[in-house]
């Protein structure tokens, strides 16, 4: 199913408009506690990384997952969370520091007390389908040095591991050949759909894997906007919370006009939301 497809495709499933945004099934649950990727406050990090985790946790924004620590050591890092009432269950890591200094990374994570190390992309020249085995293969060893302070490794996906190659689904290699008990996934909601695949069935499919979620909404033409902005049915994905595995909720964009409005106005639409 293709992205011309998608939005018909989720309006019909949750039985309600994607472009509606419609809670008819809302069954009065809530995000306990909304995260944030602070990649989309990246430049705020870097001139005031202090000040900037300040802001977030003013606004109610409680679990951070890092995309770099801009120079901090761990115990900075650490006093800084603790400070601002937040905690850090995730952050991003390169392939490359897997391969070349993963036990630094773990020391670093397991010091924060996070759970989850997440590749955030693949090489451009590395796509190949023998090469997403040779990565998953990468997870899985990753995972067993990860399980051992544990950690758990997980992986993020952009559009392209749902274009299909050779007949194939790159992303559904990742997933039949990651062990589940030491990878996990990381749904970007943006990205999915845009690429036209259905959430759904991804997460019948593979129940449990899906245990982070970036929260990122798509306009109907196809930008990226603020949460709750656009025509993600948020509301009808987190219902799926139980199947799906969802325990973390993280916000992002990409590129927001202005970070900490971008940020605001989607902690204030994901307070509301009822599911």
């Amino acid at each position: 199913m293709r992205r011309r497809q998608v939005f018909h495709m989720l309006g019909a499933a949750f039985a309600a408009s994607a472009l509606g945004g419609s809670n008819a099934f809302a069954q009065g649950r809530r995000v306990d506690s909304v995260g944030l990727q602070l990649y989309t406050l990246r430049n705020e990090m870097a001139e005031d990384f202090d000040g900037t985790l300040a802001r977030v946790a003013e606004l109610g924004y409680r679990e951070m997952e890092f995309a770099g620590y801009y120079g901090r050591s761990a115990s900075e890092v650490r006093q800084a969370l603790a400070d601002n009432g937040l905690v850090s269950p995730a952050s991003h890591i390169q392939l490359n520091a897997i391969r070349e200094n993963l036990a630094q990374e773990i020391e670093f994570a397991a010091e924060l007390g996070q759970r989850f190390l997440v590749v955030p992309s693949l090489p451009g020249d590395e796509r190949s389908l023998d090469d997403y085995r040779r990565h998953a293969e990468t997870l899985n060893g990753a995972g067993e040095e990860c399980s051992r302070a544990g950690l758990k490794m997980g992986y993020h996906n952009h559009g392209f591991e749902f274009e299909p190659t050779d007949g194939q689904i790159p992303y559904e290699i990742l997933l039949a050949n990651t062990d589940p008990d030491l990878v996990d996934m990381e749904l970007d909601l943006f990205w999915i759909v845009d690429a036209g695949a259905d959430p759904l069935e991804y997460f019948s499919a593979h129940p449990g894997r899906f245990s982070m979620l970036h929260v990122k909404d798509r306009a109907a033409d196809g930008a990226m906007v603020d949460v709750g902005s656009g025509a993600i049915d948020f509301a009808g994905i987190f219902a799926h919370a139980e199947t799906a595995g969802f325990r973390h909720y993280f916000v992002e964009h990409d590129n927001p006009g202005d970070g900490f409005t971008s940020v605001a106005n989607s902690i204030s639409h994901l307070r509301e939301l009822q599911f």
